[in-house]
């Protein structure tokens, strides 16, 4: 009964934090990405060099990414560590143990990310694409990073060497609804340090990331949309032949 009921008030604690952001204002990420092969494999390379590290990907194999245009021999020589086989999920050997004394909580499974962030601000992929360029320096925060997305996050900027580090500007303001309080709003970044992209590349980057994510979160998308729109065509077809021969058939009833 215990821990039924500490599960129950640990999903009520989450709906609790996913409500707090219901009013964010998310990017929209550039969807057309999804299909481009190029996008969908500099994210594959990105993810493995910047994500695999902490995140696992458990309901992902590396011989997947041959649905991307690698062949066996790409995927060894450049998104494998020595030990790995082309044929295994994409896991990590850091330790629940370790994860959880350094950042607060385990690093979540990526491989339904895309899918399991959609909500009524946006879509999964907006959600992410907005996130991984939200980051900016925080002393406050053990890790020294902060996000706007998700307030107090315990995963640090692990893409800061290739956007730079930023400060995030903040002005008080009164509160509408009590104007004897004050409330922070957000005003914009300020760059402290570059990075080795300029923000055009590394958004760029980080729309080939989330593209990634997407196509990984159902990598059967694209098929299936094209399969959707070859019955919806063959149903239209389907219907007009029908339709004539209903009108055939009764011509000479009265």
């Amino acid at each position: 009964m215990k821990k039924i009921l500490a599960i129950l008030l640990a999903a009520l604690a989450f709906v609790s934090s996913a409500q707090a952001n219901t009013d964010l204002v998310l990017d929209k990420f550039p969807k057309e990405r999804i299909h481009d092969i190029a996008a969908l494999q500099n994210g594959a390379k990105l993810f493995v060099n910047y994500c695999l590290n902490c995140h696992s990907a458990a309901y992902m194999r590396f011989n997947r990414l041959k649905d991307i245009g690698l062949t066996d021999k790409q995927i060894k020589d450049n998104l494998l560590f020595p030990t790995d086989k082309v044929g295994e999920v994409m896991k990590v050997s850091l330790d629940p143990k370790d994860a959880k004394a350094w950042f607060g909580a385990v690093p979540p499974d990526l491989t339904l990310m895309a899918r399991a962030k959609a909500s009524h601000s946006g879509t999964g992929s907006d959600y992410l694409y907005t996130y991984l360029r939200s980051f900016y320096r925080d002393d406050t925060r053990p890790t020294g990073w902060n996000n706007l997305v998700f307030p107090n996050v315990g995963m640090p900027n692990v893409l800061w060497e290739l956007q730079g580090q930023r400060a995030a500007k903040f002005v008080e303001q009164a509160d509408p609804h009590d104007p004897a309080k004050k409330e922070l709003e957000f005003e914009g970044f300020e760059q402290l340090t570059p990075g080795k992209m300029s923000p055009q590349e590394f958004d760029s980057n980080v729309a080939d990331l989330v593209a990634y994510l997407q196509w990984m979160s159902e990598p059967m998308q694209t098929q299936r949309v094209r399969l959707g729109v070859g019955v919806l065509i063959y149903l239209a077809g389907f219907f007009f032949i029908a339709w004539r021969l209903n009108a055939a058939y009764w011509k000479d009833v009265k």
